[in-house]
């Protein structure tokens, strides 16, 4: 019985070690990158994150802000969608990633049908 009750009592200490480091995706990340033609971009995601719902916007090529939807925590997992629009037409681009304390690895499904691979880094 007693073995039983240590056993118990460990596996609930590192069920809360779990839920106490998983990473908090709140905040603001940025992702560098370079254009086609070389041109350097940047991409800033400012998230917060309350249970199981992340909100927050994500900045373009144009710098204006644009809010994340079906924003969605779970452990060390995000993900969440952006509506954009350009000449007329709009489209969604589904994110999904993992958050560790000082990056996010992002994947994005583009318009096209491709994945990009990206990763944000925790802003100063």
């Amino acid at each position: 019985m007693k073995k039983f009750f240590l056993l118990s009592l460990a596996v609930a200490i590192l069920g809360l070690f779990n839920i106490v480091s998983a990473a908090d995706a709140s905040g603001k990340w940025v992702v560098s990158s370079q254009g086609p033609d070389g041109t350097p971009r940047t991409q800033t995601f400012e998230f917060k994150a309350e249970g199981a719902t992340l909100t927050g916007t994500v900045s373009g090529r144009q710098g204006e802000p644009t809010p994340i939807e079906n924003g969605k925590v779970d452990g060390d997992n995000i993900s969440f969608e952006v509506t954009r629009s350009r000449g007329g037409n709009s489209f969604t681009m589904k994110y999904t990633g993992k958050v560790s304390a000082d990056k996010i690895v992002l994947s994005v499904g583009m318009p096209n049908g491709q994945t990009r691979e990206m990763t944000a880094t925790k802003a100063n």
